[in-house]
């Protein structure tokens, strides 16, 4: 190959990878609101950790008018929580 082979070749290639990265951006356009979405929960979580007053006085004042939907509530969230830790006992037990 010669010089302008090569710089021809080089030149396509470029294109080529231009194209390809319009594409990418255009298909992980999908996934930006998912993302986003995360991103919010992720942040609500971690003020949650950081201010535990506030959940803890939200779930005394659901408890104190709401007795009986909180009973409820609560032993959905413990059933919950039991048949995850089975889960994740069964997935860390060997093959």
């Amino acid at each position: 190959m010669n010089d302008a082979e090569l710089i021809q070749r080089q030149q396509a290639l470029l294109v080529r990878s231009a194209q390809l990265r319009l594409s990418l951006a255009h298909q992980t356009e999908v996934l930006k609101r998912p993302l986003a979405l995360a991103d919010a929960a992720q942040s609500g979580l971690q003020w949650l950790y950081r201010n535990p007053a506030w959940s803890i006085g939200a779930l005394t004042l659901v408890l104190l008018l709401r007795p009986k939907r909180a009973l409820a509530w609560g032993s959905r969230a413990w059933w919950a929580w039991n048949s995850y830790r089975r889960v994740q006992d069964w997935l860390a037990r060997p093959p």
